[in-house]
């Protein structure tokens, strides 16, 4: 058994030993370690390019806020026709700023201000909405990474130890020089699932606090845009005049369907014995 020992060793020692392992390896292993090192490749570059598109877009936010705050009016910005691609704060204010001038247009009295602010507000929650989805893209494969990249990573350890013991079994020798190489190979198969589901969980999680972040900050944003288009742009005559009194009674109120059945001529309901003679 000594003697074994010192021949892996001597071994490990002529070439490395993750190309040793490699070569143990058998193929079902191969396979899982070749389909591990595709899932690392993939979810690395998702990390690498949200962290840049959710840099680039808080870079943005922040230049787009200082610019929209200096506006004296909600429209100002939209009127010099500038544009800010990537960035959410402003994609939701171009998609509110769009159905403003569609509320415009159907202003009869055509004094720059809108009738209605429910259409406005559907537009700020569809906008955060999208936004947020956009952001949220492609998260869900490094969700996957963290906790699917083990449990396939496990497989490969057990299918590659299930083929070393065969091995050892059909040799007819239980030596250490028999079943080591087999069951280095078949553990390396969760060595690689660890490595591909530990960056995948750090990179998932810091991802999704910015993400929390963006959020917030879109909320607000939509919360403030809100508030100033009801301020400088509704025309609350038109609001006040087209909204029905408290003191005015409607024809559904319970008084007026009272008074009406009372003058409906409906003819009085005979005893069953009267109507029978």
């Amino acid at each position: 058994m000594l003697n074994d020992f010192f021949i892996l060793a001597s071994v490990s020692h002529v070439e490395p030993d993750l190309i040793y392992i490699w070569n143990q390896a058998t193929l079902e292993t191969k396979g899982v370690l070749i389909f591990l090192m595709c899932a690392s490749i993939i979810a690395w570059s998702i990390m690498a390019a949200k962290i840049v598109q959710m840099r680039r877009a808080r870079k943005l936010n922040s230049f787009f806020l200082e610019e929209y705050q200096r506006q004296a009016n909600v429209l100002d910005f939209h009127k010099r026709k500038l544009e800010a691609e990537g960035c959410p704060l402003f994609n939701i204010y171009q998609q509110t700023c769009t159905e403003i001038d569609k509320q415009l247009q159907v202003n009869p009295h055509n004094n720059g201000k809108i009738l209605h602010i429910k259409p406005v507000e559907r537009t700020l929650e569809q906008a955060v909405a999208n936004e947020s989805l956009r952001l949220e893209s492609k998260l869900v494969y490094l969700a996957l990474a963290v906790t699917g990249s083990p449990f396939i990573g496990l497989l490969g350890t057990v299918w590659g130890v299930m083929s070393a013991f065969s091995y050892v079994g059909a040799k007819g020798s239980a030596d250490l020089a028999t079943m080591a190489p087999g069951v280095a190979g078949a553990l390396i198969a969760t060595v690689g699932g660890l490595l591909v589901a530990i960056p995948s969980m750090f990179g998932y999680n810091i991802l999704l606090n910015f993400l929390r972040q963006f959020n917030v900050e879109m909320d607000n944003f939509a919360q403030d845009m809100s508030t100033r288009v009801e301020i400088e742009l509704l025309d609350q005559e038109s609001s006040v005049s087209s909204a029905p009194d408290k003191g005015e009674e409607t024809e559904s109120s319970p008084a007026k369907i009272k008074e009406k059945m009372e003058k409906s001529p409906i003819p009085p309901v005979l005893p069953f014995s009267e109507q029978e003679s």
